[in-house]
């Protein structure tokens, strides 16, 4: 599994019968998560000190319960990037914290490119900690999210991080069909990174399941990346999609164009109370040797 170690400003303080116990700054949440089947004794004293926790409801949905006045939004660091945190809807906040793990590798990529001018396609945006990545690295972003009050929550996030000003195109689209109005214009990339959700609607409403439709997205997405392209991540919350099934994919549709290496793992959050780390998603990666 993988995780990264370099959070200050959060922390995953405990985790037990399906909720975490996590420090955002310094304000202190319980969240529900539901791979957190155990029922381990919840001894750190910060479970009867948070400001506020999240409730599901049985018919959708869910509603915090605040039992300490704290700030409606405020920004936590990671290394050099800054982020907006918010209490919303379905139990988020705005950022995925398991997700810093990513953005290194990522940036990692971009450093050792050699200096090129790194173009990054970020598709299933959200609120773009991935994108105020590699803007950090001077590589130009195409930022994609079908939600236009995302774009604007990555926007922030990018401008509190001071780098508004660099090279980004901030797009609310449906991400398969502008791959594919991409395409029919002969534009490609040499990084492309997607998060797609576990469902979605097709064109005339129909529901699809990620698992059902991965394999066509990356195939679709393939035929975007550049001539000597540098990555390509796919990561996802799906339980019902393992990070060996996104290798294979990648393995069969990507490396035999490209060479290069496909990796999988688990990544995850360590826990400060059991020392032990909670798994949070699944990414495979595609990178050139």
């Amino acid at each position: 599994m993988r995780y990264s170690q370099s959070w200050q400003d959060y922390e995953l303080l405990d985790s037990s019968d399906g909720e975490r116990l996590e420090r955002w700054g310094s304000t202190i949440l319980i969240r529900p998560d539901p791979q957190v089947i155990w029922k381990t004794p919840k001894a750190h004293p910060l479970w009867k000190k948070a400001d506020a926790r999240y409730h599901r409801s049985s018919k959708g949905g869910g509603n915090w319960e605040v039992y300490r006045n704290y700030p409606e939004e405020w920004t936590i660091g990671y290394r050099d990037l800054t982020f907006k945190i918010k209490p919303m809807g379905f139990k988020h906040t705005g950022l995925f914290p398991e997700q810093a793990v990513n953005w290194d590798y990522l940036r990692d990529v971009i450093r050792s490119s050699g200096g090129q001018d790194v173009k990054v396609l970020n598709l299933f945006a959200y609120t773009g900690g991935a994108t105020v990545a590699a803007l950090a690295e001077n590589a130009s972003v195409v930022h994609v999210d079908a939600s236009k009050g995302m774009v604007n929550y990555a926007k922030d996030n990018a401008r509190l991080s001071g780098l508004a000003d660099r090279h980004v195109r901030w797009l609310v689209d449906d991400c398969t069909k502008f791959v594919q109005r991409e395409i029919r214009r002969g534009n490609h990339y040499d990084i492309i990174i997607m998060d797609p959700p576990s469902y979605g609607r097709g064109p005339g409403g129909e529901v699809w399941k990620l698992e059902d439709k991965i394999y066509e997205l990356v195939e679709l997405c393939s035929g975007v990346l550049s001539d000597d392209p540098l990555m390509m991540l796919i990561n996802s919350y799906t339980t019902g999609l393992s990070p060996s099934v996104m290798h294979y994919i990648l393995g069969s549709l990507v490396a035999p164009k490209f060479g290069g290496t496909v990796t999988s793992d688990e990544i995850g959050l360590p826990t400060t109370q059991t020392g032990l780390c909670l798994p949070c998603g699944a990414s495979a990666i595609w990178r050139k040797e």
